[in-house]
């Protein structure tokens, strides 16, 4: 199969949009398809790809911890880890793809997901105490309390979706029409936008009034998602 014929099969088997946040869904899953194809041409297996997705991103998560604060350096760690995300993205599409779906790979696929975002934040607090000039050492919680609701909420929709999934009402809400603008408004929980923050890791003061904004946007929304999962589990 060429690298067209896979882009096109690989259209043809995305995973459904809905509740899926902005940059996931109109960015990182194409860039995911685009990278699935290459995988399928050079004849990767979908746990290479998602070594690879590790690989890069806990590269970009070592440079956050060790190295001091740059603008050349947060484009390479914006692009890495935004690398590293669209590979994540690849790697379920590839095994789709090959019809190689398992519950084996779909669980390194999420014990993955889930040590990025502990490493992301872990990295983030090296950082601030190293090299970030903070009015107060108070400061160095925020990346505390920011792994803590990114893990429980990353924790929780996947624990939903898999006690849901078999569910009639969860494969009709699946195959509704997903809505351009909750995907939008999921963006504050988009791992994605996370990653773009880096960006701006060069201006100090910028970054820490950003990243402090994004933790904000989790404490509120944090509650909504529980109390929503909750409610139809129930």
């Amino acid at each position: 199969m060429d690298f067209s014929s896979a882009l096109r099969q690989l259209s043809e088997v995305q995973k459904p949009g809905r509740g899926v946040p902005g940059y996931a869904r109109f960015v990182n899953r194409p860039a995911g398809r685009l990278l699935a194809a290459a995988a399928h041409r050079i004849g990767l297996s979908p746990n290479q790809v998602t070594a690879a997705s590790a690989l890069v991103t806990f590269a970009a998560i070592t440079a956050i911890a060790l190295c001091r604060p740059s603008h050349a350096l947060g484009q390479w760690i914006c692009l890495a880890l935004l690398l590293g995300f669209a590979l994540d993205s690849a790697d379920g599409q590839l095994a789709r793809l090959h019809r190689s779906a398992s519950v084996a790979g779909e669980w390194v696929d999420h014990v993955v997901d889930c040590a990025k975002l502990l490493g992301v934040h872990a990295a983030v607090l090296i950082s601030f105490h190293r090299f970030f000039d903070l009015p107060t050492p108070v400061w160095l919680l925020a990346p505390l309390a920011f792994q803590f609701a990114a893990v429980l909420l990353f924790f929780a929709g996947i624990l939903a979706e898999q006690l849901t999934r078999r569910s009639a009402e969860a494969r009709a809400a699946a195959a509704t029409r997903p809505s351009v603008l909750r995907g939008m408004a999921l963006l504050p929980v988009d791992y994605g936008l996370l990653c773009l923050l880096f960006l701006f890791v060069g201006n100090r003061e910028l970054f820490l009034a950003l990243y402090v904004t994004l933790l904000a946007a989790h404490v509120v929304l944090l509650p909504a998602f529980l109390a929503k999962w909750f409610r139809e589990l129930s």
